[in-house]
């Protein structure tokens, strides 16, 4: 069975749309998922399902927790192969550093091209750099993401497509996960 990276935008944040991870684990057991494992509280999960595209897996996932938990949540399923990718194909980290703090990836659940991108008026401090195209969006943030202006929401309202941003310390560790699988 294909393994799957399972990505969700803006839960436990700010006491908003609360997960228990272990309830959600429950959640996506129920929809014949397997092998889950969550990784911290804010919608990450690796897990196991029947050959299917993954936009059908997050239809369901979605669908999921529509039913679960009462709300609407956006989800984005990429597959193993894409984060190894994704995860392979960063060209800021290590060049630029090694602390994986200050890296992060902002996956797009829409691919842009690399042009929409390089188009952008982008808000960026000194020392701070962008790189993307596809579905993810490179970020080195020397200063710390949080008082970075190129979150996700600036990249949300710009692109015109929903988003949700991982450090790269996540982004490793879930494709670690998939290896254990």
């Amino acid at each position: 069975m294909p393994t799957y990276i399972c990505l969700l935008r803006g839960i436990n944040v700010s006491g908003q749309k609360r997960i228990r991870m272990a309830e959600w684990k429950a959640s996506l057991e129920a929809l014949d998922i397997e092998d889950v494992q969550t990784y911290l509280q804010s919608g990450n999960a690796v897990f196991r399902a029947a050959a299917t595209a993954p936009e059908a897996a997050a239809s369901a996932v979605k669908a999921g927790i529509a039913k679960d938990f009462g709300f609407d949540v956006e989800v984005l399923v990429l597959s193993r192969s894409e984060i190894d990718r994704i995860a392979d194909a960063n060209p800021l980290f290590p060049r630029l550093g090694t602390d994986k703090t200050l890296f992060h990836a902002t996956f797009l659940f829409q691919p842009v091209s690399k042009s929409d991108v390089e188009k952008l008026k982008l808000p960026a401090q000194a020392g701070e750099k962008v790189v993307g195209a596809g579905r993810v969006i490179y970020l080195y943030c020397p200063h710390g993401y949080g008082r970075t202006k190129l979150n996700n929401t600036f990249f949300e309202k710009a692109l015109g497509v929903p988003a949700t941003t991982r450090n790269w310390r996540t982004v490793l560790a879930l494709k670690s996960l998939c290896s254990e699988l």
